[in-house]
């Protein structure tokens, strides 16, 4: 199976790096050709411009965002120059509009597109711990299956439209955020009240909150180590933008959402754009004169 992967960003470098070390032909691109050194020092080739890859059996895209996902998909014609039968395997978080875009080129020019959004950090992806959720064809699901085994750990089968594998990761990031935030103002509160926040964390992460997201996220914001970024705040504010979205366009209200958005958009303004999203928890520190 031919392999091409587009978007070398601290996720698509981790997820393209497994998938040459285990032996796979791989050629890669990006817009900044650098990214692409470490991948053809272990033996990827490099394509010289994105269409080339849409020759091969399979293309893999973990772009950044709605914008680099169109201007390299949609605006520049390459899905017109597709073979026929290419899987399109797309694993960036996107906007609900930009994934029915996507399909819809898809189904014109018939080909295979699959939504495999993921869940992990960079850590994680290096790992091939991700957990991958996939929406679209089965049979083309069942093709990449041993790709999403070496990036994975476990891939969610969330039916044949890619739109329902983007909702569940919209609102999966969703409800990490809201984590993230009721950590923040929880830990501002016992510390204001005498209460060591390690010590409380502890308590809450091994007990009533005894999943990954608290265990992982609970020590980083009782320590504030919130550098380096395992993934950064600015994304997180895209991150809850895209569900706000996602509501509108379905007349769902998400009042929690919009409150993040604020207290994320506080954080950006005092600097901490750039840092891990859990200097979310900052703001609750602030706010309350204790940092």
């Amino acid at each position: 199976m031919k392999v091409g992967f587009l978007g070398l960003g601290g996720m698509g470098s981790a997820m393209a790096t497994r998938l040459v070390q285990a032996g796979l032909e791989v050629t890669v691109w990006n817009r900044s050709a650098a990214a692409c050194e470490p991948l053809l020092a272990l033996g990827a080739a490099r394509a010289g411009e994105a269409a080339e890859l849409f020759g091969l059996d399979v293309v893999i895209s973990m772009l950044a965002d709605d914008q680099a996902t169109r201007g390299v998909l949609l605006d520049s014609g390459v899905l017109e120059r597709a073979r026929p039968g290419l899987i399109h395997l797309s694993m960036s978080t996107l906007s609900i509009d930009c994934v029915e875009a996507l399909a819809a080129e898809h189904r014109r020019l018939g080909l295979a597109f699959v939504a495999a959004p993921v869940f992990g950090r960079t850590d994680v992806a290096a790992a091939g711990r991700l957990n991958i959720v996939v929406g679209g064809p089965e049979e083309a699901i069942e093709h990449v299956k041993p790709l999403l085994e070496i990036m994975g750990q476990k891939t969610w089968f969330f039916g044949k439209d890619p739109l329902s594998a983007m909702a569940v990761k919209i609102s999966g990031n969703f409800m990490i955020a809201s984590a993230i935030e009721s950590m923040g103002e929880s830990v501002a509160l016992v510390k204001r009240l005498g209460v060591d926040p390690g010590r409380f964390m502890e308590l809450m992460s091994s007990t009533l909150f005894d999943a990954p997201v608290y265990r992982n996220y609970g020590p980083q914001i009782v320590e504030q180590r919130f550098t380096p970024a395992g993934f950064r705040l600015v994304l997180g504010l895209k991150d809850v933008d895209l569900a706000l979205s996602a509501g509108k366009s379905r007349n769902v209200p998400l009042p929690l959402a919009s409150l993040l958005h604020d207290v994320l958009l506080e954080a950006i303004a005092h600097g901490d754009g750039e840092s891990d999203w859990t200097a979310l928890a900052k703001v609750a520190l602030s706010r309350s004169g204790q940092i």
